[in-house]
C-alpha cells in the first residue's frame, strides 16, 4: 500500500507497538454518555451540533473527519471517560448535526466547538482531531490558545502550513476541489461507492474498515444535504490555507502530539506541525493507514491517553 506523503526528516520517530487486530464494527458509546443538540452560533434556531458527553475530569474534545462521524471515537471516548470529561461532536454538516448553507471554513467550525464547550460550562480542553477534524482542531488551538490545554492532530495536512504547496499537489487529493450541483447529482444514491474510494485507497488494510462500518457511515452520508455539506468541508480549504498562513506567523505554544499512520502520513504529520507549533511530539502508528481508529484502535487510544497524561 502506497504511503501518501513522505518527507525526509532526521527527527526521532516514536513508534507504539500496540498493533493487535480489532474489529472495526461500530461500537456504541457507554450508556452513561449524554446526547445533546447544541445551537450553532450565528445560525437560525434549530441549526444544532450533535454532541455526546460523558466522564469526569479534565475536558477533551474529539473531532472526526470525512468518511466518519463522531461515532468513530466511541472506543477512545469509553477509555478516556475514566478520568476525563469527553466531548464528541459531529462537525457541522456531518452526521446528525445540522447542514447549514455555509460556515465550513475551519475557523468558523472552531467557533462551533467553542460554543459547544461554553454551553457545557467547560472553559478549557485538550483537542484531538483526525482528518478534517485535524484542520478544525488546529484552527481551534490557533484561535483560542488560552482555552487549549493540549492538541493532538492525526494523519492530515493543515492547509497553509508548509509543506502545504507540495502536499496539495498529490494526485490522491483530487477531491479537495470536487463539489457543486453536478457533483452532488453524480454521487446521489451512490454515496457508498464514493466513500469506498476513500476507505480503500487511504487504508493500510481496507479489510479493517468492515462492511458494518461502511454501511453505517454510507447511510449517514446519504441523508439529504449531507454530501453537499461534505463537499463544502473540502471546497473551503483554499480559504483555510489563507487563514492558517496568517495565524501560523505566531506558533502555538501548547504541547502538540502529531500522529501519522505508518502507511499514510507517517512522520510527515510532525514535519507539518513543527512549522506551526513550538512543542511537537512525533508518533507513527505501525501498520496503520489513514483510518487510525478503524485500523489500529488500541495503539491510537494508548498514544492519546499517554500524551494527555504527560507533561
Amino acid at each position: 500500500m502506497r504511503q501518501l506523503f513522505r518527507y525526509a526528516t532526521s527527527a526521532f520517530t516514536l513508534i507504539f507497538l500496540l498493533a493487535a487486530p480489532a474489529s472495526a464494527e461500530i461500537q456504541p458509546f457507554p450508556p452513561s454518555f449524554r446526547v445533546l443538540d447544541i445551537q450553532m452560533p450565528k445560525q437560525p434556531d434549530g441549526q444544532t451540533i450533535h454532541v455526546r458527553v460523558g466522564g469526569q475530569g479534565p475536558a477533551v474534545v474529539l473531532l472526526h473527519g470525512f468518511g466518519d462521524t463522531g461515532d468513530m471515537w466511541a472506543p477512545m471516548a469509553a477509555d478516556l471517560a475514566r478520568d476525563h470529561t469527553v466531548v464528541v461532536p459531529d462537525l457541522r454538516g456531518i452526521g446528525l448535526s445540522a447542514y447549514p448553507k455555509d460556515g465550513y471554513d475551519k475557523r468558523t467550525q472552531a467557533a462551533d466547538i467553542r460554543s459547544v464547550l461554553t454551553h457545557l460550562g467547560l472553559d478549557r480542553a485538550a483537542v484531538v482531531g483526525h482528518d478534517i477534524g485535524t484542520m478544525v482542531a488546529y484552527a481551534y488551538a490557533a484561535r483560542y490558545p488560552d482555552k487549549t490545554d493540549k492538541l493532538v492532530v492525526m494523519d492530515a495536512p493543515v492547509p497553509g502550513i508548509p509543506p502545504w504547496d507540495t502536499i496539495v499537489r498529490n494526485s490522491l487529493l483530487w477531491h479537495f476541489d470536487l463539489g457543486g450541483p453536478d457533483m452532488e447529482r453524480l454521487v446521489a444514491g451512490r454515496e457508498r461507492v464514493y466513500l469506498d474510494r476513500f476507505w480503500n485507497e487511504f487504508a493500510g488494510d481496507p479489510a479493517k474498515i468492515d462492511e458494518a462500518t461502511r454501511q453505517h457511515y454510507a447511510a449517514l452520508y446519504a441523508r439529504p444535504g449531507a454530501m453537499r455539506s461534505a463537499f463544502a468541508q473540502f471546497r473551503t480549504i483554499r480559504q483555510d490555507a489563507i487563514d492558517n498562513a496568517e495565524t501560523s506567523v505566531t506558533k502555538i505554544a501548547m504541547p502538540v502530539l502529531a500522529v501519522g499512520g505508518e502507511r499514510s502520513f507517517g512522520a510527515s504529520e510532525a514535519v507539518v506541525m513543527r512549522n506551526a507549533a513550538v512543542d511537537v511530539t512525533e508518533l507513527v502508528i505501525p501498520g496503520a493507514g489513514h483510518w487510525l481508529m478503524e485500523e489500529q484502535p488500541a495503539a491510537t487510544i494508548t498514544a492519546v491517553r499517554t500524551f494527555l497524561s504527560s507533561h
